[in-house]
């Protein structure tokens, strides 16, 4: 709750005062060597020489130039290569005046080149060149701004505490190899740490020109008593600095500066005497002389103030760092020109975490929620900036009976009513849970009731470019299966929006029964593909059509591994585009039809065409390797509930024509990819048109050379569905397969499912999987999936089948 309310505050004051500050660095950036670019800007300036006057001669020398002009302050240096100035303000004018005045004659040499643009860099500053000056609203803007830079640096920090504090690398280390949101927030945070102690004290110092109570309290804090009240001087004094330059100097008893300031203040004048060699200008002996009788109101000697008293007095030194010397200066520069970095990255991130809320907006608004009472299934989010809640809610109204519902929601008697439960989990930062589920994250260490009645499924978000990817959503997983519940499918890992990964889990979902009526919720762009093959496997068999398909890429050069995915995005059965268009009463025009022919039909007789939204696409394991040049699909022609073909088996097996574009695109799977070494055994496990998948990595095998490879898979019936029989006998002959065992679950004798072939092969399998073999399995989620699993389990013990799914030696690609 602290860290949500913290962040919600650090982000509205970014949004506010970002830009604020952005300028304000700025402009403090040039300010913090303003002496040394004035004096580059005028080298043209004849350097002095000669008989230097002292400073009541400057003064008179003045007056006679500019009669009735008032000094309010005289800079003399003692270094001939920096300039003497002398502000003034002339007869009933406030304005201030800055010339410089040479040393040796008195005589005014006009303005510096280059002041003007310093004052109005300083009044950008201090109330950003607002009216009023300092007693108008901009001295307040830049006031709250200021408080505004103090909360950031500590909530920052705050926000920012990794996991390993002591590890330097967590704060330092800034990875540019970032794209994206992920770049903005390493920018935002790793450089943030690098600047917070600069800002700390820029933030800290500016207050004590934005608030007299701040400044008053820190001299209270700072100095043991605070100065005596000093009487108002007469109406119509004016102060002698004549006589009160010859107060000082008679007091210093003629000791050498570097330079001295003169500033006139009232009926007083205060002398700022800067130390030969001194780190910065309030290394200084500070004295007040009265205008009036030139007598000594005051005398600080550098050496005798406390630490306190040095800090009050060096205020202004801290601010622009030459407190610390040179490198001092420095450092408060490159931070100052780092302000726009954060405002920068700051709005990126805002407009970004904007986008998310709206794409999640838009999915609340289009479902309605089951009640949780009455749902069967449970989809369970933890979300820290609503992507994991997005896809929560879609899957939730892609499955019957579902409810989505925040992690933190779940109980034991929620837990205990449901028959599945879907779990989209965020991982924040270093491994750690989004704060919403912190609570329910602590609970997963202690004791937790009998799960072994639930069916599960885990979708990890996480950012691949942090060590701890996808942590909570693989504790998660972890806690369930050690409770007991059946995983329905391995973990889907979403390196932060990613979209295959939310089509790879929108198409698991369709292998469990949820609606494949809606359009895809990551969109990605397809490629022409033409349809060159199509050709029955298993013409005469009792269950449903198999048909060989093969794609060849119009502008070639596709590439893609074994264990990739083809997706492709199919069309509408055109008997189903026909029903559409009677029952709708809409003239069949050819623009009309091409495009019903992209769109999800509804049932509706008043249907808006305008308002259909486009098929999504489908998936397929990929059966050829990229040697061949072509898409190889094993494809199940499947009827849909009215009656006519499913839209992505009956576009590829009946629809689409030969020689005709299909829209397609190969995605990566590296999840189901083969070993990095080739020597490494394997055991591919299948069923049904999941040969394909299993397919892909044997004529992998077979082309490269490697390792022995053992093949389990099952159909219906030896004489109409033994797919692809005479290329199989070809790689036994060959030796690629060294072990190939086969099932028929609709003829007489032998082993009438895959399982019931692994199980039987126990011993071999575990002699295998010992000398380092990984076992691959593909087909599908319900039925074969499950129970191979079960019986792997049962061959090699829980805990070997969970460490192999941890270190990739136990891939499915199931559906």
């Amino acid at each position: 709750m602290i860290r949500t309310v913290l962040f919600q505050i650090h982000w509205f004051l970014g949004i506010t005062a970002g830009l604020v500050l952005a300028v304000m660095g700025v402009t403090g950036a040039s300010l913090s060597f303003e002496p040394e670019i004035l004096a580059a800007l005028n080298r043209d300036q004849p350097v002095v020489a000669g008989a230097r006057l002292s400073g009541p001669a400057l003064i008179e020398r003045f007056a006679a130039q500019k009669p009735g002009a008032v000094i309010t302050r005289l800079t003399v240096p003692a270094d001939s290569s920096e300039p003497t100035l002398i502000s003034y303000t002339l007869p009933g004018s406030k304005e201030r005046h800055l010339e410089r005045i040479d040393p040796t004659s008195g005589r005014l040499e006009g303005a510096l080149r280059g002041s003007g643009v310093f004052e109005v860099m300083e009044d950008l500053h201090r109330w950003l060149a607002l009216p009023d000056g300092g007693d108008g609203i901009g001295r307040q803007i830049t006031g709250f701004s200021a408080i505004a830079l103090v909360y950031f640096a500590l909530s920052g920090l705050y926000l920012r505490w990794p996991k390993r504090p002591l590890d330097w690398r967590n704060w330092f280390v800034l990875d540019l190899k970032k794209t994206g949101r992920n770049l903005y927030r390493a920018l935002h945070a790793v450089i943030g740490g690098w600047v917070l102690v600069f800002y700390l004290i820029s933030g800290l110092t500016g207050l004590w020109w934005s608030y007299d109570w701040y400044r008053d309290g820190v001299k209270a804090m700072l100095v043991a008593e605070a100065p005596a009240e000093r009487t108002r001087p007469a109406k119509g004094a004016k102060p002698d600095l004549a006589l009160a330059w010859r107060g000082f100097e008679q007091a210093t008893e003629g000791r050498r500066y570097d330079r001295i300031v003169a500033s006139v203040r009232d009926d007083q004048v205060q002398f700022r005497a800067k130390l030969p060699d001194a780190r910065h200008d309030r290394v200084s002996d500070e004295l007040t002389i009265d205008g009036i009788s030139g007598a000594v109101v005051s005398a600080t000697p550098y050496a005798a103030r406390t630490l306190g008293e040095d800090i009050v007095t060096s205020v202004y030194e801290l601010h622009r760092g030459a407190y610390f010397g040179i490198a001092g200066r420095i450092a408060i520069l490159l931070s100052s020109l780092a302000m726009p970095l954060f405002t920068i990255t700051g709005f990126l991130l805002y407009f970004a975490r904007r986008r998310r809320k709206a794409a999640l907006a838009a999915v609340v608004n289009d479902t309605t929620d089951v009640p949780v009472a009455q749902a069967t299934t449970l989809v369970a989010y933890a979300s820290q900036t609503g992507s994991a809640e997005r896809i929560a809610r879609l899957t939730a109204k892609a499955l019957p009976a579902a409810t989505a519902l925040p992690i933190a929601a779940l109980d034991d008697a929620a837990l205990a009513r449901v028959q599945r439960l879907f779990v989209v989990a965020s991982t924040y930062g270093e491994g750690e849970p989004p704060d919403a589920a912190r609570a329910f994250a602590r609970t997963l260490d202690g004791p937790a009731p009998d799960l072994s009645h639930l069916q599960y499924a885990v979708m990890a978000l996480g950012d691949r470019e942090y060590a701890e990817f996808c942590a909570f959503g693989h504790r998660v997983d972890r806690w369930l299966h050690d409770r007991g519940a059946t995983r329905l499918f391995d973990a889907v890992e979403a390196d932060g929006d990613d979209a295959d990964a939310q089509r790879h889990w929108q198409r698991q979902l369709a292998g469990l029964g949820a609606r494949t009526d809606q359009p895809d919720w990551a969109p990605a762009a397809m490629d022409d593909w033409r349809l060159v093959e199509r050709r029955l496997l298993n013409p005469g068999s009792s269950g449903g059509e198999a048909w060989h398909v093969a794609l060849a890429p119009v502008g070639g050069g596709a590439d893609w591994c074994a264990g990739d995915i083809v997706e492709i995005v199919p069309q509408q059965d055109v008997r189903r585009v026909d029903a559409f268009l009677r029952r709708a009463g809409i003239t069949d025009m050819p623009e009309t039809r091409a495009l019903l022919m992209t769109r999800i039909l509804s049932d509706a007789p008043d249907a808006d065409i305008a308002t259909l939204k486009p098929i999504g696409h489908r998936e397929y394991s990929i059966a050829s390797i990229a040697a061949s040049g072509r898409v190889e699909l094993i494809v199940r022609r499947c009827p849909a509930a009215d009656g006519y073909d499913g839209l992505g088996s009956g576009w590829l097996c009946h629809g689409a024509p030969i020689g005709g574009i299909v829209q397609a695109r190969v995605r990566a799977n590296p999840a189901f990819h083969p070993p990095q070494d080739a020597a490494t055994p394997l055991i591919l496990i299948g069923n049904g048109t999941g040969l394909a998948g299993l397919l892909a990595h044997i004529r992998h095998r077979a082309a490269g050379g490697g390792g022995p490879v053992a093949l389990y898979w099952g159909e219906r019936q030896v004489a109409h569905d033994d797919f692809h029989a005479a290329e199989r006998q070809r790689l036994v002959e060959r030796g690629v397969l060294t072990r190939a065992i086969t099932t028929w679950s609709r003829d007489p004798g032998g082993h009438r499912y895959v399982q019931d072939a692994v199980a039987a092969d126990a011993p071999a399998i575990a002699q295998v999987v010992a000398a380092g073999a990984a076992i691959y399995v593909c087909g599908s989620v319900q039925g074969m999936a499950p129970a191979v699993h079960a019986a792997l389990a049962t061959i090699l013990g829980d805990a070997t089948v969970e460490a192999m799914l941890a270190d990739g030696r136990y891939r499915r690609d199931i559906y």
